[in-house]
């Protein structure tokens, strides 16, 4: 194979989350209206963009070497790929998109059983069907152009299968959850023959290392401060860390430095603790990466 890996942007709603995470990754990916094909300063890399529904379809054939797309896109496709890892994308959401069993307010449904000869409108139309043949659930599952919700509160099925993170849309719409069918989060997938070759395999976990690590240090901070060192154990205490909190003596003092890492969100509190335990010289820095 040749030393060029080909990577698939996830077109829609993570296109410019992808992309804003790549350039904090050290990658500059330009896109154009006019043009399936962004533009990357890694010339051992070229993109496209993909819709995150055909991601898998084409990431198997060997069209991409790798890609983004949702772990339920990848399900429905029953895409044979390599899940690389996870990619929870904090500007998009961190909760799990779920996929549910819906019915109308009023419906007798409490389990999917309950829908035996029932129609089902969705647009997860290869899950749904193995979902309730390997229940041994005689269903009819129609696919859903759209507005889906609108479907079962019309009366034009008895079901549907919908994506949904709170659920809280679905119940604005005098709808029900029956149960939850699947959870998904954005993942990296991988073709098996490229993930074979030795050079690829290697750059497609230089990405994902960059991508995650970048990832893990959105709303964290670093803090760094100074103290005597009788109050290290003190200080140590309510400060918060991955593993343990470092600490360095400083030149020809009895003081130490104290570095750790934190969510933002924490320093409101941490930090007039940290005064009042006899902490100076505070400061807090951004962390563009956490490996």
């Amino acid at each position: 194979m040749s030393n060029l890996l080909k990577f698939g942007i996830p077109k829609g709603s993570l296109e410019n989350a992808t992309v804003e995470l790549f350039k904090k990754a050290g990658w500059n990916i330009t896109l154009s209206s006019r043009s399936y094909f962004p533009t990357i300063d890694d010339a051992e890399m070229n993109c496209k963009l993909i819709r995150p529904q055909e991601m898998g379809r084409y990431v198997e054939r060997g069209t991409i070497d790798v890609g983004i797309a949702g772990r339920d896109w990848v399900r429905e496709n029953e895409s044979d790929v390599v899940e690389v890892c996870d990619m929870v994308y904090s500007k998009v959401s961190r909760r799990p998109a779920r996929w549910v069993l819906v019915v109308g307010q009023d419906s007798t449904v409490q389990r999917p059983e309950d829908l035996h000869g029932a129609t089902i409108s969705t647009e997860l139309v290869g899950f749904t069907k193995r979902y309730f043949a390997e229940r041994n659930i005689p269903v009819t599952v129609e696919f859903s152009w759209g507005a889906t919700e609108a479907k079962v509160v019309d009366g034009l099925c008895d079901a549907i299968v919908e994506v949904t993170e709170t659920g809280s849309t679905i119940r604005a719409n005098g709808l029900r959850i029956v149960c939850d069918l699947m959870e998904s989060v954005p993942v990296m997938i991988a073709n098996k023959a490229a993930w074979e070759d030795p050079w690829k395999r290697e750059k497609i976990m230089q990405i994902a290392t960059l991508l995650k690590s970048t990832l893990a240090a959105e709303g964290m901070v670093g803090l760094k401060m100074n103290a005597p060192a009788d109050r290290v154990e003190a200080i140590t205490r309510v400060l918060p860390s991955q593993k343990a909190p470092t600490v360095s003596h400083l030149y020809s003092s009895d003081w130490v430095s104290i570095e750790s890492v934190l969510h933002e969100k924490d320093v409101r509190q941490i930090v007039p603790e940290l005064m009042k335990l006899g902490a100076e010289g505070i400061i807090e820095y951004q962390l563009s990466k956490i490996i």
